[in-house]
């Protein structure tokens, strides 16, 4: 008899990993089952090209199922619940799906609400966040009137989806605001929870050094407590302001909310806190977590689901087949950081090692930690590799789910 295999969430990790499972599981073996509450896929690195006139709105949303291959089952619907105990999915509006295997993919969603006044006075006028698309949008229109002024670009709190995001936001507004001859009436600072740029010593100097050789100021320790929009001020909690003509703030990121009410299953943010190198959930060993809604020390980024994704579906098998996991996943992160100019830079790393000066994937292959043309094409390659191999579940030749350590130059630490 098959064995139902359900897959709450339908973006990046989510339609990967079925589309893993369809390739390497026939429809005799398991059943597999898709669930999502909308059909809009969006291919969320191009939101941060968006304010900036670089990406067309209507260009990064594609309908979900079309993204699935034959032989996979999806299911419109809001997720109430999920009862651990008896292995089933409960609706909103009625309806219910049990399963033998359970992947939580719902990611992370955005909760502005949570910080006071971000979404009050000012709110879509002269306070924005670019990650979603309407924000994004709102944005980009926002920049087309901006004149001068204070912009502060602004991370609320940790954890976050596609930490250099912000990063790469503040370097490409410094290239648009030079682009339109404004740049020099223009005071552009970014402020971070962290104590640095960034959150690994090696990189946060190469990106802290980033910032100050384009002249955006670096503020530091910051937790975002109050947005007072009328008064163009973002308080952190220790009661320090940052002031602005214009606020980009990247909002606190929580797990989906139907994981608050399904006892046993996530953490106080809402994230499923799994074994960190098998991604299966300590106690439930029918439940596992990949992408932006697994608990894990790792960046919740597109990269980071695709290698999760060969780990997860192989350990799928070997639960199914009643054989000890493969505990090989590293936390292996990969990410290009748009820089402006027509460049970006490279960083590869894991749960042990930082990113590092060198190559990647091999000592022949595109610079880390260094500006280049190559990597920013790169960045831009990645589009198609998304649509076409990614999501597909297709290998990505000579890249596999470990991190390579060929072409690292580890005398940097």
């Amino acid at each position: 008899m098959s064995k139902h295999i359900v897959i709450l969430g339908s973006g990046t990790a989510g339609t990967l990993t079925a589309n893993r499972l369809r390739r390497t599981h026939g429809e005799a073996e398991c059943r597999i089952t898709v669930v999502d509450q909308d059909d809009d896929h969006v291919y969320q690195p191009g939101l941060l090209f968006v304010p900036f006139g670089l990406a067309q709105p209507h260009a990064l949303v594609r309908p979900r199922p079309r993204q699935l291959h034959d032989g996979i089952d999806y299911r419109r619907a809001r997720i109430d619940r999920v009862d651990l105990d008896g292995r089933i999915v409960h609706f909103a509006v009625g309806g219910r799906l049990a399963y033998d295997v359970l992947v939580v993919a719902t990611g992370a969603r955005l909760l502005p609400e949570e910080t006071d006044g971000l979404t009050g006075p000012g709110w879509g006028e002269k306070v924005f966040t670019f990650y979603d698309l309407p924000g994004a949008v709102g944005l980009h229109h926002a920049l087309e009137r901006f004149d001068g002024g204070r912009v502060v670009i602004d991370v609320a709190d940790l954890p976050l989806k596609c930490p250099v995001a912000p990063l790469e936001f503040a370097f490409l507004a410094d290239w648009y605001f030079q682009r339109c001859g404004i740049r020099d009436r223009v005071e552009l600072t970014y402020v971070t929870p962290l104590d640095a740029a960034f959150t690994k010593p090696v990189a946060a100097q190469a990106l802290g050094g980033l910032l100050e050789e384009k002249g955006i100021e670096l503020v530091t320790e910051f937790t975002l407590g109050e947005v007072d929009g009328a008064g163009g001020r973002l308080i952190s909690y220790d009661e320090r302001e940052a002031l602005f003509d214009l606020a980009v703030v990247v909002p606190l990121h929580g797990g989906a909310e139907y994981v608050g009410r399904s006892e046993g299953l996530g953490d106080e943010l809402g994230f499923i806190p799994v074994d960190q190198r098998t991604l299966q959930l300590p106690g439930r060993p029918e439940v596992f977590a990949i992408g932006d809604a697994a608990g894990l020390p790792a960046s919740k980024a597109g990269s980071v689901a695709h290698f999760e994704g060969e780990v997860l579906v192989h350990n799928i098998g070997r639960f199914l087949a009643g054989q000890p996991l493969d505990a090989s996943f590293d936390g292996h992160t990969n990410c290009f950081v748009e820089t402006g100019f027509h460049k970006a830079l490279l960083i590869d790393f894991n749960y042990d090692t930082e990113p590092l000066p060198g190559h990647f994937p091999t000592s022949l292959g595109l610079p880390l930690l260094k500006e280049s043309h190559a990597n920013h094409l790169g960045k831009l390659a990645f589009e198609w590799l998304y649509w076409h191999s990614l999501l597909p579940g297709r290998e990505l030749p000579g890249i596999g789910s470990a991190m390579p350590e060929r072409g690292k130059n580890h005398a940097t630490v």
